[in-house]
């Protein structure tokens, strides 16, 4: 029986760490390595140091000697082997796994807070509750979370050691394995020592780490966690590293999780939304607004609209060159619900902020246009009645203009003519 076991492939070596880039998260096809001496998919930290201009190594945070990216021939060799083995072998899993996995499970969580090798033994957790989501479960019931808080915690306590760093970075990519479901294990997190620790990683952390982390926050925003604690705790600092993930074109799910946090934190409260303004929010938002895709597109409108809440996000929106234009080119094209996010918008500033410039630019960047789209649809709904809403308003002021679509004047002339 033991030979037999032996002879089995290990289900948690399927796609192994370091065949992984650490940006992306995905197996690399063209590993280059940097002057720190990691190894990266070429093409993500091109992108990261030609792109986003940085002068870092992104899984260490130190500061590069040079740019130069040495292709990683042994790295690229063992991962061909490694796929072509793959791509052959049939994992048959032995029948005592399972009993033996939770026996080495209940063993390391006992001795894992005092080892003095901490960093390897979360390795091995990690590789094993990695294997199925039977052991994920079976690792939430064992009291995992708790010993994970707790590492977390210590990291917290002093971030200048490198080994509590390295655990809780580590840790986070447990945490980001397994279920965060029940409301003890959210509860567990929710301790102010716990997310000062998992916020300041969000600043400080490796590429993954920061994508672990931001994927934790992201889970515990679907459970209605009171984010008042943590954005009083860390201010400027936490929305600057939410705006970062944002706007990180290379790991589209650390960006898509930033943007669902965001709303979720915005949603609690007007403090909280003055804060992402006076962070550049606005301006950040309406800058990757034009290139977005159709999910992300349908968030920044919702943060942007929250934004608008505020007489400071309004401002910040007008006053951005490509901010009206920004908003008017994502009506009628995207979906129903940017559209309705759109008017919403729109909405806001010409009733609360219709200055001369602000009705001039929604004429000329296609603004009005999309307002005239909105009253041909057919049937009534909330959207097309803020549109006509807004043309009555500032009907007046636009008619003046010569480009002001005649379709549009005849539609104020017979509304005029119905009203007398």
């Amino acid at each position: 029986m033991e030979i037999e076991k032996e002879s089995k492939v290990d289900p948690s070596m399927e796609t192994p760490l370091y065949f992984r880039c650490p940006i992306s998260m995905e197996v690399m096809k063209e590993p280059v390595t940097i002057s720190t001496g990691v190894t990266y998919e070429k093409k993500n930290i091109e992108k990261w140091l030609y792109s986003y201009k940085k002068k870092t190594c992104p899984a260490t945070m130190q500061a590069l000697e040079n740019f130069n990216l040495t292709p990683n021939h042994t790295l690229k060799r063992l991962i061909l082997t490694w796929q072509a083995k793959e791509s052959k072998s049939v994992v048959v899993a032995s029948p005592l796994s399972t009993s033996v996995k939770h026996d080495e499970l209940v063993a390391l969580l006992a001795t894992i807070g005092s080892t003095p090798f901490m960093v390897t033994s979360l390795k091995k957790l990690r590789m094993i509750v990695e294997m199925d989501d039977e052991i994920k479960i079976d690792f939430v019931q064992s009291g995992g979370i708790e010993v994970l808080s707790r590492i977390i915690v210590q990291g917290l306590i002093d971030f200048s050691d490198f080994i509590a760093f390295r655990s809780c970075e580590e840790a986070l990519g447990i945490l980001y394995q397994v279920p965060l479901a029940s409301e003890a294990s959210i509860e567990l997190l929710s301790q102010p020592e716990c997310m000062r620790s998992m916020a300041i990683m969000l600043q400080r952390g490796s590429a993954e780490a920061r994508l672990h982390t931001i994927t934790i926050f992201r889970n515990m925003a679907k459970t209605e966690y009171n984010w008042s604690g943590v954005v009083h705790d860390q201010g400027m600092d936490l929305f600057s590293s939410l705006l970062e993930l944002v706007s990180d074109e290379i790991n589209n799910k650390a960006s898509s999780c930033a943007l669902d946090v965001l709303i979720e934190i915005l949603r609690a409260s007007k403090k909280n939304r003055l804060k992402a303004i006076e962070s550049g929010a606005m301006c950040i938002l309406i800058e990757l607004l034009p290139d977005s895709n159709k999910s992300k597109c349908e968030r920044m409108l919702m943060i942007i609209k929250l934004l608008c809440e505020c007489a400071e996000g309004r401002l910040a929106l007008v006053d951005h060159s490509l901010g009206i234009v920004a908003i008017s080119k994502k009506i009628l094209r995207v979906s129903e619900l940017t559209t309705r996010l759109g008017i919403k918008i729109l909405w806001s500033i010409s009733s609360f902020h219709p200055t001369e410039k602000v009705l001039e630019e929604m004429l000329m960047f296609g603004s009005v246009r999309k307002l005239l789209g909105l009253l041909h649809i057919d049937g009534r709904s909330s959207t097309k009645d803020k549109a006509m809403k807004i043309i009555k308003l500032h009907g007046d002021t636009w008619r003046k203009y010569p480009c002001f679509p005649n379709e549009l004047k005849d539609y104020l002339g017979l509304k005029q003519d119905h009203s007398n």
